[in-house]
Order: structure tokens, then C-alpha cells, then sequence
């Protein structure tokens, strides 16, 4: 079983996105087997919450299920139940830092890059942005690539 982590600042915007759409994709390669997936924020202002309503009504709009997303912070133990964290953006991974020092033995990555030549290399924060349609963008083309990574890796086609 491959394990995925996303992580963002408070878990209700970028990352429960991610892994509400990395879901789904998993779902249609008939790979739920294989992948599991989970997301947390590096801070705790938002523990035990649901996603952000705009994240909510974009899921939504786009028929993907938000059952069971409820924001939790990334924990010094979740390096050792997971084998890849994927942060959001350049400080989630200063942060991630912060949380455990390096560790070889996982994968920790930003989203983005898994996607050769993005438009960003940091997914921009709606909650700050009010933009949940151009992260939705963004997240969807990583969640494509870095399930396509690994399908290639982990030889599940």
C-alpha cells in the first residue's frame, strides 16, 4: 500500500482539495486497493473542520466526494505512516521541516512538482486569494501527474 499525505497551512482549502480529487482519480484506475490517501495542515487553527465553503461548492460543482475531510495537523509520527508528503507550496515545506527533520526514507515533494513546466511552482492559497477555481486548476493537473509518477514507480499499470 502506497500512502499520500497532502499537506497545506490549515487543511481546509489546498490540501483537503488535493485529496478529494487524488481520490477520486484513484478511484476511476481502480487502484483503492493500492493508494490510500490523507491530508493535514502544518498549523492547528482549523482541527476538526471541514474544508473552506469554497472548496466545498468546487467539489461540488465538479461531483467530487468531500465525505469524511476534516482539517487535522501533520504530526512527527505521520513520516512514518506515510511514504509521500506532498506540500502545497515552498513554506509548507519550510514548515514540514520544522515538524521532523530529514528523513530519506519518504518522499516529501511540493504538488506542482510532479508537473513538467507549470504555470506555478507554489499553488496559490485561496484563502487568501479568493481564487478556488484557479487552485482547483492547478491541483488537478498535479493530482494527474503525481498519480501518473506513481503508476510509473510502483509498476501498477
Amino acid at each position: 500500500m502506497i500512502r499520500v499525505l497532502f499537506v497545506c497551512l490549515g487543511n481546509i482549502c489546498r490540501s483537503p482539495m488535493a485529496e478529494a480529487i487524488f481520490r477520486e482519480l484513484v478511484k476511476k484506475e481502480n487502484l483503492s486497493d493500492r493508494i490510500e490517501v490523507d491530508s493535514g495542515g502544518t498549523g492547528n487553527w482549523h482541527v476538526g473542520k471541514p474544508p473552506h465553503e469554497g472548496t466545498m461548492s468546487l467539489l461540488e460543482r465538479e461531483r467530487i466526494s468531500s465525505e469524511g475531510l476534516l482539517a487535522r495537523q501533520v504530526k512527527e509520527n505521520d513520516w512514518d505512516d506515510f511514504d509521500y508528503i506532498i506540500a502545497m507550496d515552498e513554506q509548507n515545506i519550510e514548515d514540514l521541516g520544522n515538524i521532523r527533520k530529514g528523513d530519506d526514507s519518504i518522499v516529501i515533494a511540493k504538488l506542482m512538482d510532479f508537473v513538467e513546466n507549470p504555470q506555478e511552482t507554489n499553488i496559490p492559497d485561496p484563502y487568501f486569494t479568493g481564487d478556488f477555481d484557479y487552485t482547483y486548476q492547478l491541483v488537478s493537473a498535479g493530482c494527474r501527474n503525481l498519480l501518473n509518477h506513481l503508476k510509473v514507480k510502483h509498476d501498477f499499470n
